[in-house]
């Protein structure tokens, strides 16, 4: 062989490696990368795949509720309220609290709403307020912080939409990097992919204890190795038998001769205990939504006066979320009275949050009353 073969060598052979993925339903959260945009199919996936953080935005949704309104024309008053209750919102849906739904919904979950004021053919009357969905929505900045203009997103599109004094825009919890608004569930994709694999994998461990796996080995005697793989296959067509005669229902025998052994593939395993890395997580996300863990049903250790605190401490969650949607709500009344003749000033009004025990009040309010008696006031 020549000196230039010897050096020569084989190229080494290619590894190829062919694996179908295995992984949860919810494989967005595997691959998500923080950005300055709000991630939506990612923030639905994780509501989608966590039925406790979609039971936590539905909560504070409802509790968010409860809105009416009062201007200083009493000739104005009664057909303004009419208009709340009747105003049409899509789908069937009627009143200003479904458009307050919609609304919230779409700002806790994508960190931002969108909305239009929809006016009749001659633009003399109000007759719809519609949600708009948010991807299909974005937001130019203008010039100066008070500046912005809501554009069609989309590839080749890009423009403005008319009219904008008609359209409604709420950023939810607006940051120096990201002022159109970030979601409430914006914390929440690396530990909710660690639960999902979780769930994932406590699921599959419970279809391997169900569906058993069986290990059949067979070793041959003193002077049975030439008839060895025979003895193999008799036992393997046996045994094959004997588990399709059980899935049908039947119970059939299996004998075998020799040194046989029967073993349960993965029985050796132990299944890690989950009730720890599960806890920590969900105290994680819940504590992101506000919500205290006795409204979801958690029975996690709590005693009277901390849930009273905690009860307080979502009321002033729920107070500044009203606050973030009543100058949109504003909007809709000052422009349905100035469409009407009336002057354009109105108030929001909500109902009182009652999370606390009347009785509780009550005797507070007593309290006080005596207190002051004592005084002289």
């Amino acid at each position: 062989m020549r000196w230039w073969e010897r050096r020569r060598k084989a190229p080494n052979a290619p590894v190829i490696q062919v694996r179908r993925s295995e992984g949860h339903p919810f494989g967005a959260l595997d691959r998500y990368v923080p950005l300055h945009t709000g991630e939506m199919a990612l923030y639905r996936a994780i509501r989608e795949g966590i039925p406790i953080v979609d039971a936590a935005i539905w909560k504070l949704v409802r509790l968010c509720s409860g809105v009416s309104v009062r201007c200083r024309d009493g000739r104005a008053q009664e057909e303004l309220e009419r208009f709340f209750r009747t105003v049409d919102t899509g789908w069937g849906q009627r009143g200003l609290q479904s458009f307050l739904d919609r609304y919230l919904d779409d700002l806790f979950t994508c960190g931002h709403a969108v909305g239009e004021m929809v006016l009749d053919a001659e633009g003399r009357d109000m007759v719809a307020l519609l949600c708009a969905d948010p991807e299909q929505v974005e937001v130019r900045l203008g010039d100066s912080p008070l500046e912005f203009r809501l554009c069609r997103a989309g590839i080749g599109e890009g423009r403005e939409l008319p009219w904008q004094e008609l359209l409604l825009f709420t950023p939810f919890q607006p940051t120096g990097d990201s002022p159109c608004g970030v979601s409430l569930l914006r914390s929440m994709p690396f530990l909710a992919g660690i639960l999902l694999k979780i769930f994932q994998t406590t699921g599959q461990n419970w279809e391997r204890a169900g569906n058993l796996r069986f290990a059949v080995i067979c070793r041959p005697g003193e002077g049975e190795e030439p008839f060895a793989q025979e003895r193999c296959q008799q036992v393997a067509q046996e045994w094959s038998a004997a588990m399709q005669a059980g899935r049908a229902g039947s119970v059939r025998d299996f004998v075998a001769v020799g040194d046989v052994d029967i073993r349960v593939i993965g029985a050796d395993g132990p299944v890690l205990d989950s009730q720890v890395p599960v806890r920590q997580i969900l105290e994680q996300l819940v504590a992101r939504t506000g919500i205290p863990p006795f409204m979801l049903g958690l029975s996690w250790s709590t005693t009277e006066r901390m849930s009273a605190q905690q009860a307080d401490l979502l009321t002033s969650e729920i107070t500044a979320i009203r606050r973030c949607v009543e100058p949109a709500l504003q909007r809709v009344a000052e422009l349905w009275l100035r469409l009407h003749g009336f002057q354009p000033q109105a108030e929001i009004l909500w109902e009182d949050i009652d999370l606390q025990d009347i009785v509780e009040e009550a005797r507070a309010e007593l309290y006080r009353a005596q207190a002051a008696h004592l005084r002289g006031d």
